[in-house]
């Protein structure tokens, strides 16, 4: 029997990245496919050229390109020194390996896009892509999670993928326009994609949750130790964004309530806010372990949505913040706004200069939470299913 092959970005150094790759996995596994993580490392030369093709061509204006100036700069820094923040880094990557390693079921090598187009009718029934923001710009012009590889007699779907902002520079919406008619079946995370689809293809599509959101706190425990990793009482903090002012709300929290403040710093690149704010920073921790710090903490503070998410199925008291302080086109802001929308949440976005006190008496009702979240689960799985059966459309009426 033909397998189920998943496109996803399985290989990035990032805790919500991984785990939404791994949840793609998890689904399809629960669901009875047969299926296998495409390696990407016989042509990932390909897409990374492509890639800085787009970032050379393209304006310096924007949020979302200004933080890839950093990130290439963070990962010169990591390669070629020796200083205690590329150290440790290296160890942090190290624990992204070996998760990656352990837990991913992965394909051949394919030496090129073209070979894995080739072979796809022979070794796949279903490509499926997802989720993350893997239509972004950069990632258009990559052209490898557009799925145009596959060919018309595959079957071919789309699950919770995101374009990670609410509108395209022309060039990449002239590219949007050509995959997703092609897509056989098509979920997105966000309402902003959802209208995208529609604008660009015209084409009904539903919002379906991330793949991290298929499972509850409980069955995410099949890769964690029972056992907290911090046993005091404990902030999580998780930034990705240069906001100090994010930082010192934790400040004032940890002043509050006493509790010592761990965190997980300079992560995509070095952040001058995250040097000395914290009790503990640890490096050693993988995404399994990411998971047992939300889940333990007795208040979480991120600008992450995957961080958000394993609050919510955890329910911790948690505050989230917006990475991207501008409203630019580019702002990957919105997807928060459709999760605590979706889930039934009000008032936990904050910018930092908020009463700590006036925040802590926001109580969330998390019974009603987890109600709302279970539908949106049943949804998205009857979604997927129909997709991977591919006997009807799944798009609207």
């Amino acid at each position: 029997m033909k397998k189920t092959a998943i496109v996803s970005c399985y290989f990035q150094h990032n805790y919500g990245s991984m785990l939404q790759a791994y949840a793609t996995q998890m689904a399809l596994d629960q669901l009875g496919y047969e299926n296998e993580t495409i390696d990407v490392s016989g042509f990932n030369h390909e897409m990374k050229k492509a890639k800085l093709l787009y970032f050379a061509k393209a304006s310096l204006t924007s949020d979302i390109l200004l933080s890839k100036m950093g990130m290439a700069k963070s990962v010169l820094i990591r390669k070629f020194s020796k200083n205690e923040y590329a150290v440790l880094s290296q160890k942090r990557n190290q624990k992204f390996d070996a998760f990656s390693k352990k837990y991913f079921r992965l394909s051949p090598v394919y030496s090129s896009k073209a070979e894995l187009g080739e072979k796809c009718k022979d070794n796949y029934s279903t490509v499926l892509v997802g989720s993350d923001q893997l239509w972004l710009p950069g990632n258009i012009a990559a052209d490898y999670y557009t799925l145009n590889f596959v060919p018309d007699t595959v079957n071919s779907i789309a699950y919770a993928t995101s374009f990670g902002q609410s509108v395209l520079p022309k060039d990449s919406s002239e590219k949007a326009r050509v995959f997703l008619k092609k897509i056989k079946h098509i979920g997105v995370r966000e309402e902003s994609g959802q209208k995208m689809v529609k604008k660009l293809s015209g084409r009904d599509v539903p919002v379906v949750c991330d793949p991290t959101l298929l499972f509850t706190g409980d069955e995410w425990m099949c890769i964690q130790k029972e056992q907290a990793i911090v046993r005091e009482p404990y902030i999580f903090c998780y930034f990705l964004g240069n906001n100090p002012p994010h930082r010192e709300f934790a400040k004032r929290l940890r002043e509050k309530t006493g509790c010592k403040i761990v965190a997980l710093t300079h992560l995509d690149e070095f952040v001058k806010s995250d040097e000395e704010y914290a009790d503990k920073n640890p490096y050693d921790i993988d995404p399994a372990d990411f998971l047992n710090l939300i889940r333990n903490a007795s208040y979480v503070c991120t600008d992450s949505f995957h961080c958000s998410v394993f609050s919510m199925l955890y329910k911790r008291t948690f505050f989230a913040f917006r990475r991207y302080s501008r409203k630019t086109k580019s702002s990957t802001n919105g997807r928060l706004d459709t999760l605590f929308q979706l889930a039934g949440i009000q008032g936990r976005i904050l910018n930092g200069e908020e009463d700590i006190q006036e925040c802590l008496d926001r109580k969330i009702d998390y019974e009603k939470v987890h109600q709302n979240l279970q539908k949106m689960r049943e949804k998205s799985y009857h979604y997927l299913v129909a997709a991977l059966e591919d006997k009807e459309s799944t798009d609207f009426d």
